[in-house]
């Protein structure tokens, strides 16, 4: 059995229900920040234009909406749980390096905080999945 497998089976064994508040909290987190995106595309651009990515800034920005509008809702429903985890990384690593580097860690209304913890839930639900209250385990358990 695969270090994949044995890791997959562990976390089916040892999911507590709690996480799936964490999941479902860490997938609203990242859709309302895409629909605050959407609504208010000038905070996204604002943010890229003081960064290295300015000459890109058109196509992040659409790019960075429609991934975290269409990876939250997968992390909250619990559908290709890691995949959408996966999609969310490089943004989020993007914004620590690029964005909040430009801002300053500690400046006045820095989200270097919560960057960091949401990256941290990325990565924990990255090896983790969904769990079994998530539409992967249905899937996986009722296919036809």
């Amino acid at each position: 059995m695969g270090t994949l497998q044995q890791i997959h089976n562990w976390s089916l064994t040892h999911h507590p229900r709690w996480l799936v508040v964490i999941r479902v909290a860490l997938g609203l987190c990242l859709f309302i920040k895409g629909y605050s995106f959407m609504i208010n595309s000038t905070e996204l651009d604002l943010l890229l234009q003081n960064s290295r990515l300015a000459a890109h800034n058109d196509a992040i920005s659409i790019f960075v909406t429609w991934a975290h509008l269409l990876g939250g809702v997968l992390i909250i429903v619990g559908l290709l749980t890691r995949w959408a985890v996966a999609l969310q990384l490089p943004i989020l690593l993007g914004a620590l390096i690029f964005v909040t580097s430009q801002q300053g860690i500690f400046a006045a209304g820095s989200m270097f905080p919560l960057t960091i913890v949401i990256f941290l839930l990325l990565l924990f639900f990255l090896v983790e999945g969904g769990g079994p209250i998530s539409l992967d385990h249905f899937f996986k358990h009722h296919q036809a």
